[in-house]
């Protein structure tokens, strides 16, 4: 076993008996749950427009290299410059690089789960550069020294009380305030950021080929402020969230609203394709979009699992996970949690290390359900796995089991064998793997196969 299964089976362990977590899990995921059919109602056939867009996708994706090609032609005609990433430490150095040129002090930065990944907010601290969270959940999290939780909401895991603790700590603010005065509180505290800052970071919702735009769906508009305010605009985004054209947008920022928050439309949605233009009065003097791969094209040559880059990063598939639920997204130790983490988690890293996610899952299939562009999570999760036996990454004790397992189960005689209170003893006492973290297995007196028997023989 790796050392990053170890630690995500301790940690999943102690999380999954932590009812109070569990509880505020439940009770924010069950408030989403509630408004997210109102907003399907926007849509006069919900699976159609899942289907359109996991089509537009199918297309970007398949034709990633001229898309991005586009993008990259339209944007410099516009004054901005595009740098390619090949991996987390070549953007990071690209950014470091554009805020040493800048004399740079300050980063403002808005939520993007990009930056996360490259764990950009370290490593500038680490150069002695203050790089300050804008998104209300992102900015929470900064304050208590916490990677997000989930995708689309970083603090879900924070009640209102938990958050007022924490401002008092940190910020000296009455711990009886409300939620409304918190968020005051942080309004105050980042306005002040956005006007020292001399570099902005966002990230992208999606990249719009046919006019070199990146669009951004934000609630908050932190996103707006850091593109705009300062100078220099630096926006990271991996390569995956291309899509061909602007009238696309009318279908996926729909989709994504819904699926995200279960909002018709988020409050503020933006296009932005370059630096500030002559005759204009807004907007950056420079916009550097930086084009991350990371490990993306490993998914993109794998043409079973090239499916998960169709992801728009809704968060939809990790509220329907009965393991998330349990679990909690700190449990995965990655910036990708739930269903879609634990697909692509494996490709952009390890699959030796991290085959482990792509088996924390009850295969229930309510990811695939509830997927915005309807990819298939349960299935490439089995995909994973298979992928993990073809290329020899199990113990020998597992190998032995399944061996066991298969050569029982092809065999009706084998199967029949015995009582269920032998079949049970050797399923949860002789091969404890099963068992050590799920419950018993619990066998039928008799197989379908005897049952079968029984009732013909009666006829």
């Amino acid at each position: 076993m790796s050392q990053t299964a170890a630690s995500f089976i301790a940690k999943s362990t102690v999380k999954a008996a932590d009812l109070d977590h569990r509880n505020k899990i439940n009770f924010n995921i069950s408030k989403y749950n509630a408004v997210v059919p109102m907003g399907k109602k926007q849509f006069s056939d919900v699976h159609l427009a899942r289907e359109r867009a996991k089509n537009v996708k199918w297309r970007a994706i398949e034709h990633l290299d001229v898309y991005l090609e586009q993008f990259e032609s339209e944007l410099l005609r516009r004054g901005g410059r595009i740098i390619w990433a090949q991996d987390a430490e070549e953007a990071r150095k690209e950014i470091l690089n554009i805020c040493k040129e800048k004399n740079c002090r300050t980063v403002v930065k808005s939520k993007s789960m990009a930056t996360e990944e490259i764990k950009l907010n370290d490593f500038l601290h680490e150069h002695n550069i203050e790089s300050v969270e804008t998104d209300l959940g992102e900015y929470i999290q900064q304050l208590d020294e916490e990677p997000p939780y989930h995708i689309v909401t970083p603090a879900m895991h924070k009640s209102k009380e938990d958050v007022a603790k924490l401002f008092a700590e940190k910020l000296g603010t009455d711990p009886r305030l409300s939620p409304e005065e918190l968020t005051l509180v942080a309004r105050e505290k980042l306005r002040e950021k956005y006007v020292q800052a001399e570099v902005g970071i966002t990230g992208a919702n999606f990249i719009v080929a046919d006019v070199g735009g990146i669009a951004l769906t934000e609630n908050e508009g932190n996103a707006r402020l850091s593109s705009a305010f300062p100078k220099t605009h630096i926006v990271l985004v991996g390569i995956e969230k291309v899509i061909p054209s602007m009238n696309d947008l009318p279908l996926f920022w729909p989709l994504l609203a819904t699926f995200g928050t279960g909002q018709q439309l988020t409050v503020y949605n933006t296009l932005i394709s370059g630096p500030r233009q002559q005759g204009e009065t807004d907007g950056p003097e420079e916009m550097i979009v930086i084009l991350l791969d990371n490990g993306r094209t490993n998914l993109l040559a794998n043409e079973k699992t090239r499916e998960a880059l169709y992801c728009i990063r809704c968060g939809a598939c990790l509220n329907a996970c009965p393991v998330y639920k349990n679990i909690g997204g700190h449990s995965y130790e990655t910036t990708y949690s739930g269903p879609i983490g634990a697909v692509i988690t494996p490709h952009l890293k390890d699959l030796g290390e991290w085959k482990h996610l792509s088996n924390a899952s009850s295969l229930c299939g309510n990811c695939t359900e509830v997927c915005a562009v309807k990819i298939n999570l349960h299935e490439l999760l089995l995909e994973n796995r298979h992928e993990a036996v073809e290329e020899g990454i199990a113990t020998w004790g597992e190998k032995i089991a399944w061996k066991v397992w298969k050569k029982a189960s092809l065999n009706r005689g084998m199967m029949n064998m015995g009582n269920a209170k032998m079949k049970n003893w050797m399923v949860n006492k002789v091969f404890k793997g099963w068992t050590a973290h799920r419950g018993d297995l619990d066998f039928s007196n008799k197989t379908f196969n005897e049952m079968w028997k029984e009732k013909n023989s009666k006829k």
